[in-house]
């Protein structure tokens, strides 16, 4: 019985410490949450970076939100896409809406032979923020084997996705380093957080710009540059084929809104409220749950893609 006493007592300890440890754990999330998503960072971006800001992928979507917000804190904005009829008309609207000086730059980045002519447009501009956000999907969900024209799609996936965050930021990093100072947001994507079968070329590019972007941060943080990968899911876009926003899938302004007030504060942000929630959650899960769920989910938009336009 005399035993057992010092027994009780141990136990005693180590039960009140794990209960002292999960309230801990638990304040510093509250607290986090609070200050990401309920303040934010709503001074982390504009023209004390730099006077220019530079978007890929400018003109639909996420790219055009963050090229309008950029424009609203005063940034003038190099816009950077493949068609020059789009982007004449976005920056009409910038410079009209947002009084703010704007530039254009029409390349194909599924081609490798931009970045002289990208380079030559952007000598001489202090560029402050780099937000690298061309990317490039699926048609539908599709076994690898049997994707419509493979050869090219990876060629171009892995140009668009891939080498365009590489070769832009290998622009822009200098006159950041030289300044002691910059901003380089990296669209990835949920599903560069968790591997999607049936996407799987998209997915594994995907996760590059993750683990590009936090690698990256770790180097130059100490220089005053700070590179945040974000990883949205759903987002009401032409890419993501949604038209109708909703509460899990915002529009790109909505998002957009409220991923930019994460700058200086996550590194590694899904960049919405719901969206974080959404991923806390699946992270608790086995990984052959998370790859049944999107095996699921994708093998389900697969299915509906090819009823619809009759195929086998």
């Amino acid at each position: 019985m005399e035993s057992a006493v010092p027994a009780a007592g141990f136990l005693y300890w180590v039960g009140a410490g794990t209960v002292a440890y999960v309230a801990l754990r638990i304040s510093y999330s509250l607290f986090t949450a609070l200050r990401v998503w309920g303040l934010g960072n709503k001074e982390g971006v504009g023209p004390s970076l730099g006077e220019w800001a530079v978007v890929t992928g400018s003109t639909d979507g996420i790219g055009k939100s963050y090229a309008e917000e950029l424009a609203k804190r005063g940034m003038k904005v190099v816009l950077i896409s493949r068609s020059q009829d789009k982007l004449k008309q976005v920056s009409s609207e910038i410079r009209e809406k947002f009084k703010v000086e704007t530039r254009t730059i029409a390349v194909d980045f599924g081609s490798e032979d931009i970045y002289d002519k990208i380079k030559t447009d952007l000598a001489g501009l202090e560029i402050g923020v780099l937000v690298n956000n061309v990317g490039m999907s699926y048609v539908y969900p599709e076994y690898f084997l049997e994707i419509p024209d493979l050869d090219n799609t990876i060629k171009k996936l892995i140009n668009i996705n891939i080498v365009s965050v590489c070769k832009m930021t290998q622009l822009v990093l200098p006159g950041m380093e030289d300044r002691s100072k910059g901003v380089i947001l990296n669209i990835s994507s949920a599903s560069g957080m968790y591997p999607f079968p049936l996407m799987t070329i998209y997915s594994a590019t995907k996760a590059f710009v993750d683990f590009f972007s936090r690698c990256l941060h770790e180097e130059y943080k100490s220089k005053g540059i700070f590179v945040q990968s974000v990883l949205p899911f759903l987002v009401a876009t032409k890419l993501a084929k949604i038209q109708k926003p909703t509460l899990d899938k915002p529009s790109s302004e909505t998002f957009v809104k409220s991923a930019i007030k994460t700058v200086g504060l996550q590194s590694r942000t899904s960049g919405y409220l719901v969206h974080s929630l959404t991923a806390s959650i699946i992270s608790l899960l086995p990984n052959w749950i998370c790859l049944k769920m999107m095996m699921f989910f994708t093998k389900s938009l697969r299915a509906r893609y090819l009823k619809k336009h009759k195929k086998n």
